[in-house]
């Protein structure tokens, strides 16, 4: 079994002056895929289009773009599920999972296991005099595939918040803000969002074992964040963080470990590479571990001095893969 995380980068039928025609991405993306092969894939950054013959008071949205790119790939006839509003995929960054086996149930979670946390900003003009709420800004997709050797797998797709400041009224102008103060104080709300999510997930996770304690699960996606920061360990639970040696059987275990170091990034910035895609596994599933790889060869660095805003066809994050010998 071969499962695949990939962050494809505002997927979009809409070309702009940033973002490259649909036409000049589908082969680039269409090669990826038939590169990974995969029997699952986990998407993020997928946007959903407006249907022209909807009907009713409430627009109608497809993932046509994406459809555009899976056309004569075997994925293109997978069983899927994404995340939804209203009934409907997300406007943009939606989160997708394609699943060469059948999907039991979908599940998606924004501040279930976490109600909304309260924050007055301190930095914002005009001050805040009372608490607002801080929600994701994206929810977590679980869902259940049918394996016909490994049963039932829990499948986790994340995309948690990046590291860019969250917006503090009054202090920024574009991309300019006025003040550092207020630029930090943003970075602390996206933090917080971020490890917010880290933590709703780990309790997903929790929430799982307790259901099934041998439970088979794989949480695939966009952390942006590294290895040993802080959402990673709290989604991972490793015993050397708990202090307590009877949930190990709860600690999950990262696929990069398999990869030498000097190759062992999905992103470039500043022409360094950083491992911000990760896939881990639960306990059960380590035993199969067969092969992992990240496809970084053809990964371009768009944070360079005097380089443009404009985009490349391909993603600015690497395909993430990992293979699985299936059990007899």
């Amino acid at each position: 079994m071969r499962i695949a995380s990939f962050n494809v980068e505002n997927l979009d039928t809409d070309e702009d002056d940033k973002n490259p025609m649909l036409a000049l991405r589908v082969p680039v993306l269409r090669g990826a895929f038939v590169r990974l092969d995969a029997d699952l894939l986990c998407l993020q950054e997928v946007h959903g289009q407006e249907l022209a013959d909807h009907t009713g008071d409430r627009p109608s949205r497809a993932l046509i773009a994406l459809d555009t790119v899976l056309a004569g790939t075997p994925a293109a006839g997978f069983h899927r599920a994404c995340t939804l509003t209203s009934g409907v995929p997300y406007n943009e960054r939606n989160l997708v999972v394609l699943s060469r086996y059948p999907i039991v149930s979908a599940s998606q979670y924004r501040n279930h296991f976490i109600d909304h946390l309260l924050y007055r900003k301190v930095t914002a003009i005009p001050a805040e005099t009372d608490a607002r709420d801080v929600r994701w800004e994206r929810p977590i997709l679980h869902v259940q595939v049918d394996h016909p050797h490994f049963g039932l797998i829990h499948v986790i797709n994340l995309h948690l918040k990046s590291r860019l400041s969250s917006n503090i009224e009054g202090q920024r102008a574009g991309y300019a803000w006025h003040s550092a103060a207020g630029w930090a104080e943003g970075y602390f709300l996206s933090s917080m969002k971020r490890v917010g999510q880290a933590l709703e997930t780990r309790m997903l996770i929790d929430h799982l074992f307790d259901l099934e304690p041998e439970a088979r699960i794989l949480v695939c996606g966009d952390f942006n964040s590294e290895p040993g920061e802080v959402p990673v360990e709290a989604i991972c639970g490793r015993v050397e963080n708990t202090g307590n040696p009877a949930l190990r059987e709860r600690v999950l275990i990262s696929c990069s470990r398999s990869v030498a170091a000097s190759i062992r990034f999905s992103h470039l910035h500043e022409g360094h590479g950083n491992l911000l895609d990760h896939l881990l596994m639960s306990q059960a599933m380590l035993p199969y571990l067969h092969r992992v790889q990240i496809h970084n060869e053809d990964l371009h660095d768009e944070s360079l001095p005097f380089t443009s805003d404009r985009k490349y066809p391909e993603s600015d994050h690497a395909p993430f893969l990992a293979e699985f010998t299936e059990p007899a």
